[in-house]
């Protein structure tokens, strides 16, 4: 009874401590002899308290220093209750543990769990929070795009240092859009989501889609350097004599990524999506790549020469 307990200005931690002294092992002194030691424990005695209604005889001390009985402000009684309670950032919280059906990814798994949980519309006052290796899934999906940026970001700076220009990446690193429209469009028409092995995929094309554009834009700088040729013969020329080894590359890692897309057995369901990532941008940025890469280059190299291009340099005739 919190009302009696506060008037008679007994608190939670006072009766604690008399159940503490009566059950515990309060040790009130030591008895020191000339071989040995021994503590005195304070406890209640054995034949006083022998039903769980006689606690209430249990005396308190109250804010004048008077006592009072323990059942003046609290009641035995017997009932349930859990032997564990967990809390969660000092919430009570309840753990419910699932395993993934044969065939279903974790990311799917935890997106189901979330659509059921605002279908049987849980009150406000509850919330939801994964944790494990459904944590560890839903905390590394925050960090993939920066993943991605900073690869993105390195690819230009590795490719502007070796053609020393700060153009020619763009032409290289603009293969990569229709890459991931690609992946993404292979994991939608197959029903997967994009989780962290997808994301891994996209990450994984950024090295193996650059390389087509790499073959014709390499060809055709050198082919301006060394041969004297217009940016529009270079890269022509480069499109013609670069389109079997480009073929060749894209059809060998096109086939390497087909086990990966139709595995079977253990653990098949998680590299999945991987495989399905890289065929499908494979595929899309070979049958673009051929045809954009060519218009963007003379595009780049067009504002190229206005950058380069100096005040005063018209020649007037």
């Amino acid at each position: 009874d919190r009302n009696t307990a506060s008037r008679l200005s007994v608190t939670a931690s006072a009766v604690d401590d008399v159940l503490y002294s009566a059950f515990g092992q309060r040790i009130v002194s030591t008895i020191f002899t000339e071989t040995n030691q021994y503590r005195v424990i304070l406890e209640a005695k054995v034949d006083s308290i022998e039903t769980p209604q006689q606690l209430g005889t249990l005396n308190l001390k109250t804010g004048s220093g008077a006592p009072t009985p323990l059942s003046a402000v609290a009641t035995v009684r017997e009932q349930l209750a859990p032997l564990q309670i967990t809390h969660v950032a000092q919430y009570p919280a309840a753990t419910v543990g699932f395993d993934t059906a044969h065939g279903v990814s974790l990311g799917k798994a935890v997106d189901s769990i979330r659509q059921a949980a605002k279908d049987i519309g849980m009150p406000a006052s509850v919330t939801m929070t994964f944790l494990g290796a459904s944590g560890a899934y839903e905390k590394s999906l925050s960090n993939q795009l920066w993943l991605i940026l900073a690869a993105v970001v390195c690819v230009y700076i590795v490719l502007g240092v070796l053609y020393e220009s700060y153009i020619h990446p763009l032409t290289i690193l603009s293969t990569l859009p229709s890459a991931g429209v690609g992946a993404l469009l292979a994991l939608m028409l197959t029903g997967n989501d994009l989780g962290v092995i997808g994301i891994i995929g996209i990450i994984l094309l950024i090295g193996i889609v650059k390389k087509n554009a790499i073959m014709m834009i390499d060809f055709a700088i050198d082919a301006e350097r060394h041969q004297g040729k217009t940016p529009l013969e270079a890269i022509h020329q480069a499109a013609l004599l670069r389109f079997r080894p480009i073929l060749m590359t894209t059809l060998a890692a096109l086939f390497a990524a087909v086990p990966l897309m139709l595995g079977f057995g253990e653990g098949a369901e998680l590299r999945r999506p991987l495989g399905l990532a890289i065929f499908g941008g494979l595929i899309v940025s070979q049958v673009l790549t051929l045809f954009t890469t060519p218009v963007i280059y003379l595009a780049f190299d067009r504002v190229g020469q206005r950058f380069r291009r100096k005040p005063g340099s018209e020649v007037v005739a």
